[in-house]
């Protein structure tokens, strides 16, 4: 029996060691590495070899590996012993967040069982690129935010590992964000949002940032996410109003419920932070508040009570605008109303006392006069401003209560001023204004002994005609040595008459000043120059004088436009012309005379088509004016041509003048060769052709006599004396004309133009006049002088004889 259990104990000792050898055997781990994602069928290594494993064995023996989580991943070539990939790998499924993967597999063979251990590390690769959980993040942050203050933002996520994961973020430029990266224990990397400028949602409420998770694999992948930041507001900015001060003018007796003011406060915030109302401060009075109303709502200012001015002139309240945000906020403006009082009663002054005489050498601050102001009106209407005229060496200066005093502001000078007229002039201050005045002379004596004198002895002066009357044409000064009182002059136009005319009628001179203007506009073509003296002079006693000659030089301006006198025509008229339509190349048409008064240089006509129907057709000459065909009519040709022709003077600018010629054809019929032939006529000496002939040759020969009798009477008539502007060379005044009209009887206008022609060679001015319906026309031929205005009766009734002949006669 003890045989017995020895032989079991024995045997158990056996068996566990022959396990202990077993397990002992398959202690020993082969290890392998491989990176992930390889291709099926890739050989890891000759795992028979590595065990010391025949190969030829392997399928007697059944060598196999054990599945992981049902799938064979890695399989045993059991012809060549080598380990090679069955199925895809990735480290990322298998190992999730895990830093190393190890697959542990056991390989068993039997004959005798052996069990191998066996462990196979995954590699990762950079496979995978960082990915955020969102596409975009949404942070609100209030624009109170300090600056520092760190918002969490979510990290990416990759599952690589190592240096594979995310190595790093990037963010988007900005002024008022940056990012501060940091690591976990584990070693991811997360990323805070910091701001680092104060947010201010009125001037940005949105900023649009992006950020990159980039990891440390090669190439590097990143993946980036869009972040919005909305800026709340918060109740930081008060109301304003859009003057601090605000002064309004408000007459009394206003109507109630008239509208005063509508204040207007803005806010920049928003929502509930901007709206505001409208209210008074504990600063405006009762009676304000009784008298005006305010609206909380638009801040509106209305009369709520009657407004006396006797009550209160001004009243000043002070209104705050308080927005409705948690933290309320509010503006203050100040207004200030004032009542403007009627006014009825005229200001007063009274002279109490007065010098009428003073030296010229009296002291400055020398008291002359007191005067004393009133007014019956109340508050401003009562308040009375008092004034004397400009300009005076005087000036007031208030000793009390309404009393001024007339004093002496500057030193005197008899010279210049002998006395003053010194008008006090009072003024209330009420709407409208009311005024009085009281006018004193005084006068001033003083002595002299030096010689005033010129820095010039000639002055030549140029003056534009057409010369404002008025005008200052130049400063004429002179120097006095003497000191003080003495020293100041006078001056004065030494009277001249040339042509009957005063030189004081047409010049003048500042008495104090010495500036010389022109009393009268100047004309180029009647005067040309004048020559005249101005004298300075003291009031010493003798008296001293110097004086100094001007020469008035008058300038041409093109101040005269251009005139037509042909072809006539009556004023805004067209002139109808007839000319043949069988009318040959080069024929004269018409023929444009314009007449300008000016200068040479200004009075130099050319002539312009302004209007031509046919351009090809007619052609003028820009000097002579002549109007010629450039070809002859055809078929084509329309039978009424308008011409506008334009007559412009050589000035700057430019003056012009236009006529309006319309000519029309006419057709010229070939008579038959029966008309042609000859008949014999009968005459008869009284037809009415005959007899209007006889009416018209006597009249006309009557017209001639009359005329021819009335310039003899004319011509031995004396001539007055003119006394208007004197001649001179240039003038276009003719003194060898008489200053009557001629009447001569023109019947058409080529009789016209030679007439003008000849009577302007004798330097008269030829204006063609209309008459009645039915008569020719009269050509009055007039000395060339727009001065000369007078005109003899019997000259008057000689023209008006003519004209009523000449239609009589027609």
């Amino acid at each position: 029996m003890n045989a017995h259990v020895n032989a079991r104990h024995w045997q158990r000792y056996v068996s566990a060691f022959l396990m202990s050898c077993l397990l002992h055997s398959a202690s020993a781990v082969t290890h392998y590495s491989v990176p992930e994602e390889m291709e099926i069928g890739s050989v890891v290594a000759n795992l028979a070899a590595d065990l010391n494993i025949d190969v030829n064995t392997l399928s007697r023996r059944k060598m196999r590996l054990d599945n992981i989580a049902n799938k064979k991943y890695l399989e045993i070539n059991k012809e060549t012993g080598e380990l090679f990939i069955f199925e895809r790998i990735d480290r990322e499924y298998l190992c999730l967040a895990k830093s190393t993967c190890v697959l542990k597999l056991d390989a068993t063979i039997e004959n005798p069982i052996r069990i191998f251990n066996i462990e196979v590390e995954i590699l990762d690769i950079n496979d995978n690129a960082p990915h955020f959980r969102k596409d975009t993040i949404h942070l609100d942050i209030s624009e109170s935010t300090p600056v520092g203050e760190r918002f969490s933002l979510n990290n990416a996520v990759d599952p690589d590992v190592g240096s594979n994961s995310i190595k790093t973020y990037y963010l988007s430029e900005s002024d008022h964000f940056d990012i501060e990266i940091q690591s976990g224990r584990d070693g991811s990397k997360f990323t805070d949002l910091i701001l680092k400028k104060s947010l201010d949602r009125e001037k940005q409420n949105v900023h649009s940032l992006i950020l990159t998770a980039v990891d440390g694999g090669v190439p590097a992948r990143s993946g980036t996410v869009s972040i919005v930041v909305r800026v709340l507001d918060t109740n930081d900015n008060a109301p304003q109003f859009d003057k601090e001060n605000y002064m309004i003018n408000l007459s009394e007796n206003t109507p109630i419920g008239s509208l005063v003011v509508k204040l207007n406060a803005t806010d920049l915030d928003e929502g509930s932070n901007a709206d505001m109302t409208y209210l008074f401060s504990l600063y405006t009075s009762e009676k304000t508040q009784q008298t005006f109303t305010l609206n909380p709502d638009n801040g509106e200012i209305r009369v709520k009570d009657m407004v006396n001015y006797e009550d209160f002139k001004i009243y000043d309240m002070e209104i705050i605008a308080k927005d409705k945000g948690t933290n309320s906020l509010s503006g203050q403006c100040k207004l200030t109303i004032l009542i403007t009082d009627m006014n009825d009663n005229h200001p007063e002054i009274s002279v109490k006392s007065f010098q009428s005489t003073i030296k010229e050498n009296v002291e400055v601050d020398t008291v002359i006069a007191v005067v004393s102001v009133s007014d019956k009106d109340s508050g401003e209407n009562g308040v009375v401003d008092i004034k004397i005229n400009d300009h005076l060496p005087f000036a007031l200066r208030e000793s009390s209560d309404n009393y001024y005093e007339l004093v002496v502001s500057t030193d005197l000078d008899r010279e210049k001023v002998p006395e003053y007229d010194i008008t006090f002039t009072v003024t209330d201050r009420g709407t409208p204004q009311l005024s009085d005045n009281e006018t004193i002379t005084v006068e001033l004596l003083d002595v002299n002994d030096n010689v005033p004198r010129f820095n010039q002895t000639f002055f030549t002066i140029p003056v534009t005609e057409n010369n404002a009357p008025g005008a200052l044409l130049a400063a004429l000064t002179a120097v006095d040595p003497d000191l003080h009182e003495n020293q100041y002059l006078v001056y004065f136009i030494i009277e001249r008459e040339i042509a009957n005319t005063s030189m004081s009628m047409l010049f003048s001179i500042n008495p104090e000043n010495g500036n010389l203007y022109a009393l009268k506009t100047f004309d180029y073509e009647i005067e040309k120059e004048f020559l005249f003296h101005i004298e300075a002079r003291d009031s010493g006693v003798p008296p001293l004088s110097s004086n100094v000659t001007v020469h008035i030089i008058i300038m041409d301006q093109n101040d005269n436009t251009p005139v037509i006198v042909s072809p006539w025509r009556a004023h805004g008229t067209v002139v109808e012309e007839k000319i043949p339509r069988n009318t040959d190349k080069g024929s004269l048409v018409a023929k444009v005379i314009a007449i300008d008064t000016d200068s040479v240089h200004n009075s130099r006509i050319t002539y312009q088509f302004l209007q031509n129907t046919d351009a090809t057709l007619f052609s003028l000459d820009q000097y002579n004016g002549e109007i010629r065909t450039m070809r002859m009519f055809s078929y084509r040709d329309a039978r009424h041509q308008r011409l506008v022709v334009i007559a412009k003077d050589n000035g700057e600018p430019a003056l012009s003048a236009t006529v309006t010629i319309k000519l029309s054809t006419i057709e010229t019929a070939l008579k038959s060769y029966a008309d042609m032939t000859e008949v014999p006529l009968e005459y008869d000496i009284f037809s009415d052709l005959n007899l209007y002939l006889v009416i018209g040759l006597g009249s006309v020969s009557f017209l001639l006599l009359i005329t021819i009798l009335v310039t003899i009477v004319l011509k031995c008539q004396k001539p007055k004396h003119n006394k208007a502007a004197p001649p001179s060379r240039n003038s276009v005044v003719s003194e060898r004309n008489s200053t009557f009209a001629d009447s001569t009887l023109v019947s058409n206008d080529a009789y016209w133009y030679s007439m003008f022609l000849a009577e302007t060679r004798k330097g008269k001015l030829v204006v063609r006049q209309p008459v009645p319906k039915g008569s020719r026309y009269v050509v009055s031929s007039l000395p060339r002088s727009t001065g000369l205005t007078e005109t003899s009766d019997s000259a008057a009734s000689t023209l008006q004889a003519s004209t009523t002949t000449s239609s009589s006669s027609s």
